[in-house]
C-alpha cells in the first residue's frame, strides 16, 4: 500500500483517481489543484507516489515535476494526460516523470501504472 498525492485541477478527476487507488488498497495522502500546491504538498507530505495532471493553473504539471524532482531526485511521479497530449507526455518523462496514463482512465491501467512506478 502506497501513500499517494493526487494533483489535478478538476475535483471530479481527483475523486475518480482517489476511488481507483483506494479500491486498489492505496491511501490518499493529500490532494493539490495546482502545480504550486503540488510542490508544497509534496514537501509537506513526502508521499510514496504522485499522480500529476499536465494542464493546471499557477504552474503546469511538467514544471511541477521538475520542481519536485529538484527537491527529491527519487520522486515517483505518474503523469495523467488527456488524449492528444503525447508531446507533453514525452516532455514530462524527460522532466523526471516515471510513467503516464491517459484520460479517460481505465482503472486497471491506473493501478498497473502505479504498481510499475512503485516497483521502478
Amino acid at each position: 500500500m502506497a501513500r499517494i498525492l493526487i494533483c489535478d485541477d478538476a475535483i471530479f478527476m481527483r475523486t475518480m483517481i482517489a476511488d481507483i487507488l483506494t479500491t486498489a488498497g492505496h491511501s490518499v495522502a493529500g490532494e493539490a489543484e495546482s502545480g504550486l500546491q503540488a510542490v508544497e504538498r509534496y514537501k509537506a507530505i513526502k508521499p510514496d507516489l504522485v499522480t500529476m495532471d499536465i494542464v493546471m493553473p499557477d504552474m503546469g504539471g511538467i514544471d511541477a515535476v521538475r520542481a519536485i524532482v529538484a527537491i527529491d531526485p527519487d520522486a515517483k511521479i505518474l503523469m495523467c494526460s488527456a488524449m492528444g497530449q503525447q508531446a507533453l507526455v514525452v516532455e514530462a518523462i524527460q522532466a523526471g516523470a516515471k510513467d503516464f496514463v491517459v484520460k479517460p482512465f481505465q482503472p486497471a491501467r491506473v493501478v498497473d501504472a502505479v504498481a510499475r512506478v512503485l516497483a521502478g
